[in-house]
């Protein structure tokens, strides 16, 4: 491999889960392929655009099973692996369980990185799974055109524990464990515009593993959970919604966003993804009169290793967000509820 240093982020046409596929085409796209079938044993397939996939085993274990990877959003090769490995075990954490080990996927441009690079990013990812407690256990690598990193990882939980995002009830209050910006500051790293202190705020929210929800399924006031990534919090929110057959409702005002998160999106930071997100579902979400621009852009800001949109009792939704800060997630904030209705998702104040 040649030693030449060369920018993570300049060898990939997007980045994290701002490369994720149009939200639209991917419908499309699984609209067309079979359910996972009849299996009794396969409590949550691909018909729910859940985070992951669940097996239940005799003894009233569930296996948990899912896979991330993405390429740079961050020239830091230890930092990108780091923030790849929080973002695919994330989704063990979102359907209420504990991760057990993950396999690694590695796809990197022979010849045009550094050995030491990827090196790196393989210790990034590996560093985050000790912090969860799982091993890395084998994986995969091939020569491709573009940096990609992730993880395949299996979790387990008990059938009770399990959260899908088709599960919230109508009266139910929302709680975000995290801050919302990542995107625009992936924009503003892209283009060399993010000072240092917003850096470290960047890398501190994306690698904080989101173990709070295999707590949180132990609670039968938690009926609902998803991890808000590429989509951002319109699109995730969406699914819960068309998951449940209900309504969503967010309170603009209410969702807490990153330091510098409202001042990027004013001057333009905004990712091509934002842009897609809407294009893909913004017939289905009532705006308030002269919402700006921004504003919608950050609620379809594309979050990598974003925080966990929970469904839970209106009654015990302050003290279970009191919880959430407690064990270590400061931003956690009361965002807005679920009604009845047809599926879809309003946005207020």
């Amino acid at each position: 491999m040649s030693a030449e240093p060369t920018r993570l982020t300049s060898l990939a046409h997007g980045g994290g889960c701002g490369c994720k596929l149009d939200p639209a085409i991917l419908r499309g796209l699984l609209a067309n392929q079979p359910v996972a079938g009849p299996f009794e044993r396969l409590l949550v397939g691909n018909e729910t655009a859940d985070d992951a996939a669940v097996w239940a085993l005799d003894d009233g274990t569930c296996l948990i099973a899912t896979t991330d990877f993405f390429t740079p959003m961050v020239d830091d090769p230890r930092d990108f692996g780091r923030i790849a490995a929080t973002n695919a075990i994330s989704d063990v954490y979102a359907m209420g369980g504990r991760p057990i080990l993950a396999l690694a996927i590695l796809g990197m441009p022979v010849g045009r990185i550094a050995f030491e690079t990827v090196a790196e990013i393989l210790k990034g990812g590996a560093s985050i799974c000790a912090e969860a407690g799982i091993p890395i256990a084998g994986g995969h690598s091939i020569d491709t055109p573009e940096p990609i990193y992730g993880l395949a990882v299996i979790g387990t939980a008990g059938r009770d524990r399990v959260r899908r995002n088709s599960d919230a009830r109508a009266g139910d209050t929302l709680i975000l464990t995290k801050g919302i910006g990542v995107g625009v500051y992936s924009a503003a790293i892209k283009r060399e515009a993010l000072p240092e202190d917003g850096y470290a705020e960047f890398v501190a929210t994306t690698t904080l593993l989101n173990r709070v929800g295999a707590d949180l399924a132990a609670d039968a006031d938690v009926h609902a959970m998803t991890d808000v990534t590429g989509f951002g919090l319109l699109g995730h929110g969406l699914e819960l919604a068309r998951g449940s057959g209900l309504r969503v409702v967010i309170e603009a005002g209410a969702v807490p966003l990153l330091a510098r998160a409202e001042a990027l999106a004013r001057e333009g930071y905004v990712t091509g993804a934002s842009h897609r997100n809407w294009a893909a579902f913004g017939a289905e979400v009532r705006l308030p009169a002269e919402f700006p621009d921004w504003r919608r852009h950050l609620l379809t800001d594309p979050q990598t290793s974003g925080g966990l949109l929970v469904s839970c009792a209106a009654a015990k939704a302050e003290a279970i967000r009191d919880r959430i800060r407690t064990a270590g997630y400061p931003l956690a904030a009361i965002v807005g509820h679920i009604e009845d209705g047809p599926a879809g998702l309003r946005v207020e104040g």
